[in-house]
């Protein structure tokens, strides 16, 4: 198939969303398929992307305020959509979404919307304004979006489920189809090998990780806080590593001032081996966010065998539950020193099963190339 990913930013560093749309493509040329990008990013973006293999439009610079309203882009999609199967349009609440089917419906090309947990309801309670301004523009325009699409994709069964209770009028075609990731193309054992011979001081003793955005929704300051507890009692736990870029400095800074930081290390972001090698010698990736669709960060920690211990407030907690590859709490204080504490008094033999389920559930549920796979499979059967 050729087909077109439109997205507002194609750039990495914005986050789950560019990086899904890129690992996805990868696998999709990979299984023979003609891939096209469009995003509203600037011309500098081009350089971000440059080494795929696609051609990434960046038709911007930017778009118009916080919906992003841009008519080169529209236009584009106006004169290019026909050379297309099918488009899969990435996210919501924004003029991508809006011109892509002003163009598909007057081009008569299929379209496909992958939410990327956008329509979960913690955000409408969360941010009661922005509901208020969502929930008119839904009326005008985002319903309008996902009624017509061929079909509304999810990456699991909780994000369809959520995504039910989040506005009104509500009648889309769904498709659970999953998201995936992949596992380190080195060699995992002599690169884990390497890291234990001579570790960074932070990796001198047991650990638990913590890799992620640091900023509210991610629930660090509940892990923190439980984490500062359990140490108080017992400060021979595993210590606790803190992994990723700060995008709320006073959040962070009130995590620093509130709880004592004994045991715990704030190492920044980690990227390429240095990222893997720190999710594989960690005792478990922790992660007790608020809200999150996905988490590709927990499955990759699966891909290199190390449990989780998360909030069931992130979607694919069942599919971990389900499968013994972690433990899953609230997102509350209370509910992160439970995780904590059950994962300390776990046996040996406890914790070898769950690593062993690590594997199973990454290759059954996020592994990438059968995620895409299912995807292709899922559209192919639709057009």
């Amino acid at each position: 198939m050729n087909l077109l990913h439109v997205i507002t930013s194609i750039d990495p560093k914005t986050g789950g969303t560019a990086e899904a749309v890129i690992r996805s493509s990868l696998i999709m040329v990979e299984l023979g398929h003609e891939i096209e990008v469009a995003s509203i990013d600037s011309q500098q973006c081009e350089k971000h992307v440059e080494h795929f293999p696609w051609t990434t439009h960046c038709l911007g610079p930017g778009g118009v305020g916080s919906f992003h309203y841009s008519r080169p882009f529209r236009q584009w999609l106006l004169d290019n959509v026909s050379r297309f199967d099918a488009v899969i349009v990435h996210g919501l609440w924004q003029h991508t979404g809006f011109a892509a089917r002003q163009a598909c419906r007057q081009i008569d090309v299929p379209y496909f919307v992958y939410t990327h947990g956008m329509l979960d309801p913690w955000f409408n309670t969360t941010y009661p304004f922005k509901k208020i301004k969502k929930y008119l523009y839904w009326r005008w325009g985002e319903y309008r979006v996902l009624r017509d699409a061929k079909a509304i994709l999810f990456t699991c069964e909780e994000e369809r489920n959520l995504a039910r209770t989040s506005f009104s009028p509500y009648k889309v075609h769904e498709q659970v189809v999953g998201l995936g990731t992949s596992a380190p193309e080195f060699g995992l054992d002599q690169a884990l090998t390497d890291f234990r011979v001579q570790p960074p001081k932070w990796a001198q003793r047991p650990y638990f990780l913590f890799m992620s955005r640091i900023q509210e929704k991610k629930g660090l300051d509940l892990l923190v806080a439980a984490y500062a507890d359990l140490r108080s009692i017992e400060p021979s736990i595993p210590e606790l590593v803190i992994a990723g870029p700060i995008q709320q400095q006073d959040y962070a800074d009130q995590i620093h001032a509130n709880y004592d930081q004994t045991g715990i290390h704030w190492i920044g972001t980690l990227s390429g081996i240095e990222k893997w090698q720190a999710l594989a010698a960690a005792e478990a990736m922790t992660l007790v966010s608020h809200q999150e669709n996905f988490g590709i960060v927990i499955a990759e920690a699966l891909a290199v065998g190390t449990p989780v211990l998360i909030s069931n407030k992130i979607n694919i907690w069942r599919e971990i539950e389900r499968n013994g590859a972690g433990l899953v709490t609230n997102d509350s204080i209370e509910g992160a020193r439970s995780i904590l504490e059950k994962w300390l008094n776990q046996s040996t033999e406890e914790r070898q099963r769950m690593v062993a389920a690590t594997t199973t559930t990454f290759q059954e549920h996020f592994e990438i190339q059968r995620t895409t796979q299912r995807l292709i499979t899922y559209m192919q059967s639709q057009l």
